[in-house]
């Protein structure tokens, strides 16, 4: 039996070419690689493209290439109004020190807090709610964020959001996560729980031992405008030990910075970000389905494997 390769040249299929010579049968890719060379790069790429395809969008961490891309994402809303947020509490020893100079300021705020620390201290998110600030989620733990992880992350992005419910009785709506490593599984699973991502436009680096009150705000100050978002941290969980009373300390200059130029503070609720999500419905009715999602299917970033249990 006879047949032809690519250049048309006739060989025999038993092995042997028209002159009884033995043809070898090498595979080739178009442009002539064979293709048992180009294999073992696909077994190498493969797993690359797919980490790439969750981790890409996590270039959104980058300040420069959110605010002129995303602007949404990096907080940009009512160009009178400041978003004022704080990351990784609750804690029982910091924030209710923030709480009183909140209260002090007549100032309202956005929480992103973590669902561990919600479970552990129940009392300071009840608190931080009913003194009129809202909550959003910020993930399980404060985990380093490097790796993707899409069945993990939809997991505990799902506890947080519930134990917010479970302890508050409020549905929250933004979520922001750890380091600002925001990858396609995280938005997916936030997505699926009714959060709305969002970073921020200024910070005070107060996380740092060498933070003070004077470096948070001027740091602050150098990113500070109107429509912004503005990220300081409640508690010293995830940073440097006591680095929280730094941003204590800059807090009421911040706000007055503000409003000594005509900006209103207040949460990220009336912030007026494009798409701003509607208000839940609150009652004894869980938003969210009784057992976890399921985690996004392996075969795309964020996938059409979603479904409720």
């Amino acid at each position: 039996m006879s047949g032809r390769v690519s250049d048309g040249r006739a060989v025999r299929m038993n092995g042997r070419g028209s002159g009884g010579r033995a043809v070898r049968m090498s595979r080739q890719a178009p442009g002539g690689r064979p293709l048992r060379v180009l294999a073992p790069c696909a077994v190498v790429l493969a797993p690359c493209a797919v980490a790439l395809a969750h981790i890409g969008p996590a270039a959104t961490w980058l300040p420069g290439v959110r605010r002129r891309w995303w602007p949404g994402l990096a907080g940009q809303g009512h160009p009178g109004h400041v978003a004022l947020t704080f990351d990784d509490g609750p804690d029982p020893v910091s924030t209710p020190r923030f709480l009183d100079v909140l209260d002090d300021l007549g100032v309202r705020a956005t929480f992103f807090v973590l669902g561990e620390n919600v479970s552990r201290y129940p009392a300071v998110a009840r608190e931080t709610v009913s003194r009129g600030h809202e909550l959003a989620v910020h993930g399980w733990r404060h985990d380093r964020p490097w790796l993707p992880a899409p069945g993990r992350d939809a997991r505990e992005l799902y506890r947080a959001a519930r134990v917010v419910y479970d302890v508050t009785g409020h549905r929250p709506r933004w979520y922001r996560p750890p380091y600002g490593i925001l990858t396609s599984g995280r938005w997916a699973a936030a997505r699926r729980c009714g959060l709305r991502p969002v970073l921020w436009t200024a910070w005070g680096r107060d996380w740092t031992a060498d933070a003070t009150p004077a470096s948070v705000r001027a740091t602050v100050a150098a990113d500070l405008r109107g429509g912004g978002t503005v990220l300081l941290h409640d508690t010293d969980h995830a940073s440097a030990p006591g680095s929280w009373r730094s941003a204590l300390g800059a807090l009421p200059h911040i706000v007055d910075a503000c409003r000594t130029a005509a900006l209103t503070v207040g949460p990220l609720t009336g912030h007026g970000i494009r798409g701003e999500p509607a208000a839940h419905r609150e009652g004894p009715e869980p938003p969210y389905p009784m057992r976890p999602v399921t985690p996004p299917s392996p075969t795309g970033p964020g996938g059409s494997g979603w479904s409720l249990p």
